[in-house]
């Protein structure tokens, strides 16, 4: 059976370096392209703007800087993504709202199946 984010191109943006190999790890295994691992804002941000993305999990605390930055760029460039993070949902500016949350911890095929849905638009 081929799952919905087999061949689809996923970048992690995370700073924990070990919930970044578990999130890659479960990626490959359903058959996405995980196209980098990332760990800070301004990473991200040269990512999305260099390389083509079906879908972004994005935490929130990046070293210590919010990632709101990278929010918007996926945003504006209509890439799907979901927050795992830490931070509650009333910390999340209104213009997110609607961005899947999973608060961590959460199990990385949890983060995938949530990924899966905002690419497919169904929450």
């Amino acid at each position: 059976m081929t799952h919905q984010l087999a061949s689809k191109r996923v970048l992690i943006v995370e700073d924990d370096g070990i919930i970044a190999m578990d999130l890659a790890h479960e990626l490959a295994a359903v058959g996405a392209i995980v196209v980098g691992w990332v760990a800070t804002v301004s990473a991200a941000l040269d990512a999305i703007a260099s390389t083509y993305l079906d879908g972004v999990i994005l935490n929130i605390s990046l070293r210590g800087k919010a990632a709101f930055p990278v929010a918007d760029a996926l945003a504006d460039r209509h890439i799907p993504f979901v927050f795992a993070t830490g931070w509650a949902a009333d910390e999340i500016p209104d213009r997110h709202a609607n961005v899947p949350r999973l608060e961590k911890p959460t199990a990385a095929p949890v983060v995938c199946r949530a990924l899966e849905g905002a690419m497919s638009g169904t929450p």
